[in-house]
């Protein structure tokens, strides 16, 4: 490989990708690394803007604190169907998310991967092409490894030959921003539909007046809703949101499934181009950041990065991928979820066990099982 070539390109600077190149430069600050996107920062995103505490533990990690304190925390959730339809769960975790606008949190985190040494690049990557000892984009621009940071439509992974995730395993939301309710100014609230599929509104507060607000929905059946359809449901569940919501935007989730598809290789895959979204909450921040610093890691490692990215991300995921999914299969069905809502609302263990099922590693804890058994025995 000639001198010309970087150590790492990473395609997509979103957090996924800019957590990668933070994590390269970290086990290896002499390393080449450009970090391309094809918009320029800041810029928007299509997002729920809701950042656990686990994601900016991982950004902490790799250098970069603070990030975003200026945001105020919100402890408390509540989590349920509309009032006096069912169950609900309302608690408060140990440890706050805050809720920042994309626009904020990308550039903030693309902007420290670049002082970190990253050299930024513009560009809407079109090809790719692997060879013995590097890979070339666009004819190009060549390097040891790509990260593929470059969301759920990634030209990366079709150029793998990786299909995209269909049927259960895709969603599609709406956001939009909204004048928060007073009622809703300290939680993140999140509104269950019903029906056969899983479907959500949720209402979360940035801390300067506005609310995020949206609704999302599995996918089934080569189902395409309109635009009309998903702000008729959001406005079902949070009533007001549509008429006073404005900037929206709707996106897909490649939801995640029990084991990521990362081949062996020099190209590696990370966020949404591995479908690492979480199938019970859409909640992807973490994933992104957790799987891009693994992937950095890997990426100025020996031996072969694809398999040593995708043994680490399972050591981190691998458990916890497989109880989100087996906990997805059951999410329709409405007695369960009523179940495991009770139980989380009267047991304080239970409610942790459950934030961190739907926004870090957690599991399906026997406490969880246990609690959620009775309840069903007690309907």
């Amino acid at each position: 490989m000639g001198d010309d070539a970087w150590d790492v390109v990473v395609v997509g600077a979103g957090p996924a990708g800019s957590a990668a190149a933070l994590s390269a430069l970290r086990a290896r600050p002499d390393a080449r690394v450009l970090l391309l996107d094809r918009a320029r920062f800041p810029r928007d995103k299509a997002c729920g803007d809701g950042v656990a505490p686990h994601a900016l533990d991982v950004v902490t990690a790799l250098g970069a604190p603070d990030l975003v304190d200026d945001f105020r925390p919100v402890h408390r959730l509540r989590l349920g169907y509309p009032a006096g339809r069912g169950a609900e769960l309302v608690g408060t975790a140990a440890r706050a998310s805050r809720v920042v606008p994309r626009e904020v949190l990308d550039a903030r985190l693309h902007d420290a991967a670049v002082a970190a040494g990253a050299v930024p690049g513009h560009r809407r990557v079109r090809t790719l092409r692997t060879r013995p000892d590097s890979v070339v984009l666009d004819g190009e621009v060549r390097a040891r490894v790509v990260v593929a940071a470059d969301g759920a439509r990634s030209v990366l992974r079709r150029a793998l030959g990786l299909r995209r995730n269909a049927g259960r395993h895709l969603a599609l939301a709406i956001r939009g921003y909204a004048p928060v309710l007073p009622h809703l100014a300290d939680e993140q609230r999140i509104v269950l539909g019903r029906g056969r599929l899983a479907a959500y509104a949720w209402s979360f507060p940035v801390g300067d007046g506005r609310a995020n607000v949206g609704y999302g929905e599995v996918l089934a059946g080569g189902r395409h809703p309109t635009r009309t359809h998903l702000l008729d449901r959001l406005d079902e569940l949070l009533p007001g949101a549509r008429t006073q919501g404005v900037r929206w935007r709707a996106h897909h989730l490649p939801l995640s499934t029990r084991r990521p598809r990362q081949p062996d290789g020099r190209v590696l895959l990370t966020g949404d181009a591995l479908s690492l979204v979480n199938p019970l909450t859409g909640e992807g921040i973490y994933y992104a950041v957790l799987s891009g610093a693994c992937a950095g890691a890997a990426a100025v490692s020996s031996g072969d990065p694809g398999r040593t990215y995708r043994v680490h991300l399972a050591h981190l995921l691998g458990r916890h991928l497989r109880h989100t999914a087996a906990a997805a299969r059951l999410a329709p069905r409405r007695a369960v979820v009523d179940a495991v809502l009770r139980a989380g609302d009267a047991d304080p263990e239970v409610f942790c066990a459950l934030t961190e099922l739907g926004l870090g590693r957690g599991l399906l804890t026997p406490r969880v099982l246990a609690r959620a058994a009775v309840a069903v025995r007690s309907r």
